[in-house]
């Protein structure tokens, strides 16, 4: 799975992508979604959660409990964070990290996640990208 967000102004009107693939490359789904107003940081973690809850809704529960999912994307930040290997110091962002634990521990047994450069995220970048010109006005 590959994800991304941003924001336009940081905070500004923000956007989430998510494209979805198997162990081969072939596309499973994607989907992108307008976030309002947030930071940069919380769109990427939005995006996180539009993906884990993306393949909920096209696997089932039942199964994606058992698939391994790995979760690239280009924040190094945000990937550090959700392995544990930097403190999160933006209080804003302690819920979204809450949530996405929380979702791994009853609902995704096989999470992990990979910093990748944003030439390999052009997929997710251009979905999160397309909803924020839509947000303001662009088409």
């Amino acid at each position: 799975m590959y994800t991304d967000g941003g924001s336009r102004g940081n905070p500004g009107p923000a956007g989430a992508g998510v494209y979805i693939t198997d162990e081969h490359g072939k596309e499973l789904a994607h989907v992108g979604k307008s976030l309002g107003i947030m930071t940069n940081n919380e769109a990427e973690y939005e995006a996180v959660l539009l993906g884990l809850l993306t393949m909920k809704k096209k696997f089932g529960k039942d199964k994606v409990k058992n698939f391994d999912i790995q979760i690239r994307m280009d924040s190094e930040l945000c990937v550090r964070q959700l392995t544990h290997k930097y403190q999160i110091k933006e209080n804003r962002l302690i819920p979204y990290f809450i949530k996405i634990h929380n979702m791994r521990v009853s609902e995704f047994s096989g999470v992990s996640f990979m910093h990748i450069p944003r030439e390999e995220n052009k997929k997710a970048d251009a979905l999160a990208n397309m909803v924020m010109d839509r947000e303001i006005g662009f088409q």
